[in-house]
C-alpha cells in the first residue's frame, strides 16, 4: 500500500450493503442503477469477487467482478468515491483483485468513455476485438 491511501482498509469479500453500494456509486460518478436498491443487492449476490476499501466504517472504493477464476475476469466495477481519487485506491483495488484471480487468469473490463485515459496508467492495455449486445434497461 502506498502513503497516499494511509488509513484505507481494503477487504476481500466484505459484506456490502445495496445503499452502501449506491453511495460509492453515486459519489465515484460511475453511470449504475444507483437507485434501484433491490438490483444493487443482486450485483453484490452474484458478483464472484468483490474487493472494497474503507476510510473506518465508511465505504469508499469497489471493485466487483465476476470470474471462473480460471481463464478470465470480467472487472464490472470500479469505483472510488471522488473525495479518495489521485490516491492510488483504484490501482489497489485492481492489484488486490489480480491477487485473487492469479496469473493464469486475464482481467478485462468495458470503460466509460471518460475512463479510457485512466485504465493504461494502472497497467490495462487497450483491446480493439471486442463485441456487445448492450442491456436494454
Amino acid at each position: 500500500m502506498n502513503r497516499a491511501n494511509e488509513g484505507i482498509t481494503f477487504k476481500v469479500g466484505a459484506a456490502v450493503t445495496p445503499e452502501e453500494l449506491s453511495n460509492v456509486f453515486k459519489s465515484s460518478g460511475i453511470k449504475r442503477p444507483v437507485d434501484d436498491l433491490p438490483r444493487l443487492q443482486r450485483m453484490i449476490e452474484q458478483a464472484d469477487l468483490i474487493v472494497t476499501a474503507w476510510d473506518q466504517q465508511a465505504l469508499v472504493g469497489v471493485a466487483r467482478a465476476v470470474t471462473d477464476f480460471s481463464y478470465c475476469c470480467y472487472l464490472s466495477d470500479l469505483a472510488v468515491d471522488k473525495n479518495y481519487q489521485k490516491r492510488g485506491i483504484g490501482k489497489e483495488l485492481v492489484k488486490r483483485v489480480q491477487d485473487q484471480i492469479g496469473d493464469e487468469v486475464t482481467l478485462l473490463l468495458l470503460s466509460a468513455p471518460s475512463a479510457m485515459e485512466y485504465y493504461p496508467l494502472i497497467g490495462f492495455n487497450k483491446v480493439e476485438n471486442g463485441f456487445m449486445i448492450p442491456r436494454k434497461k
